[in-house]
């Protein structure tokens, strides 16, 4: 009797179904239906069609980020992956592992391909970028004049930076003719006079209508640009190779425009600031001045000239004084010198001329002549030394009739503005001094 088979229970039959599914791996091409795509969702579900099949799908989440495709109802697509069966609900779908575009495959080989090169050459090294202009004065822009992206970038400069002008250079961005037109728009504003910034942009499209910004003549035109290139095509996930090698990659053209052109409000705010802070830096500078300013002022020099001059005053006074002692005193002592040598002189002279040898008579002679002409010059040189002194002492000056006034301090009265009627004054004449009581002030004009 044959035996047969135990049953297996539904569990068991979907698992090895599934099992048998995921064994074959396929490579499959259809259109893009029903697509699912919702925020917090693990998976992308959609479906695969042709003329007469439909195939649902499911997509990880992760993987269809890491792809750059967006599917859509509609968009012919290649994915890899396996059949796999959802056992709860008894469904099969093909698990996608990755997606492309149909027909891209080899155009991004080539694309891989050219990128390595120009790498190799240099041409995408962070060191040969140049920064953008703070303020750009005229900003150029390469891209279609129909497009949506020219509306988007002027639109962003206008409410931004308006004081910018506007250069735009119109081309054909896809299609045949595409790279000789956008070549040809980087030319013509790196020549305009005065272009301080290029954006090159374009709005979303298919993989195919990104491939002039792929182009290896367009590349070298970015990198040979004199001014700065930033770079604004197509959507985030989209990167070209013109993105590579210009100075700075935008990932649309309205957040091209927004990395050109600073925010005339946050500049606004900041010069504001600005002058905020330099304002009071200088309010307190000036108050720092006139504090000084005052302390200065308040010294004693500034509210009477006595207190500069009331010391050197008094020396002179002292000086005076000295020399009122010193002058007679020293004409003293220099008389009874010249009466002692005449004397001795009167003593010597007489017994020089004795008898005795004719030899030293004659000396003796020319020593007394010599003598009395030493002593002459003396008395003339003490005589002018005199004279002068006397002519500098202000006892001469007092004694020709004039007088010092001096304040009850001591203090010399230079001005009868100094003093007030009634105030006590001392005056110095030639001989003693006045103790007097002023009785009326006023001003020689």
């Amino acid at each position: 009797m044959v035996e047969r088979e135990a049953a297996l229970s539904v569990s068991d039959a979907m698992a090895r179904a599934k099992g048998a599914l995921e064994m074959v791996r396929l490579r499959v091409v259809g259109e893009v239906s029903e697509a699912t795509i919702k925020p917090g969702y693990k998976a992308i579900y959609f479906s695969l069609k042709d003329g007469s099949s439909v195939m649902p799908c499911l997509m990880w989440r992760d993987q269809y980020d890491a792809s750059g495709v967006r599917l859509e109802d509609g968009r012919l697509v290649e994915v890899t992956g396996n059949f796999t069966a959802y056992v709860p609900k008894g469904r099969m779908q093909f698990q996608v592992r990755s997606v492309t575009i149909a027909g891209e495959g080899m155009l991004r080989l080539e694309v891989a391909r050219l990128a390595r090169a120009l790498e190799a050459e240099g041409l995408m090294a962070e060191d040969r970028k140049r920064p953008l202009p703070a303020y750009p004065v005229r900003i150029g822009v390469v891209t279609s004049p129909r497009g949506k992206a020219i509306h988007d970038v002027i639109r962003t400069l206008r409410r931004r930076y308006p004081v910018a002008e506007v250069v735009v250079a119109g081309v054909q961005v896809e299609g045949d003719g595409a790279v000789a037109e956008i070549v040809r728009g980087l030319e013509t504003l790196a020549e305009e006079p005065g272009i301080d910034v290029i954006i090159l942009g374009r709005g979303g499209g298919s993989y195919e209508d990104l491939m002039p910004f792929n182009a290896e003549e367009v590349a070298r035109a970015v990198a040979a640009s004199p001014v700065p290139v930033v770079t604004g095509i197509g959507h985030e996930p989209d990167t070209s190779i013109a993105d590579m090698v210009a100075d700075l990659r935008a990932s649309t053209p309205t957040a091209a425009a927004e990395a050109v052109a600073p925010d005339a409000a946050e500049v606004s705010r900041a010069l504001e600031a600005q002058r905020r802070r330099v304002g009071r830096a200088l309010t307190n500078r000036v108050a720092a001045l006139e504090h000084r300013l005052g302390l200065v002022s308040g010294r004693p020099i500034f509210g009477s000239p006595d207190a500069l001059l009331g010391q050197r005053d008094q020396t002179l006074d002292l000086l005076a004084t000295g020399l009122e002692r010193a002058i007679p005193s020293m004409l003293e002592r220099r008389a009874d010198s010249v009466a002692r040598s005449r004397e001795s002189l009167r003593r010597i002279g007489p017994r020089l001329f004795e008898p005795g040898e004719s030899a030293l008579r004659r000396g003796s002679e020319r020593a007394v002549a010599a003598g009395q002409g030493l002593l002459e010059r003396t008395e003339r040189a003490v005589a002018q030394s005199a004279a002068r002194l006397d002519d500098l002492s202000p006892l001469a000056i007092l004694g020709r009739g004039y007088a010092v006034c001096y304040e009850h301090d001591g203090a010399i009265l230079r001005s009868a503005e100094s003093v007030a009627p009634g105030a006590r004054v001392d005056v110095r004449l030639a001989e003693g001094t006045l103790g007097c009581i002023v009785e009326t002030v006023g001003s020689e004009k």
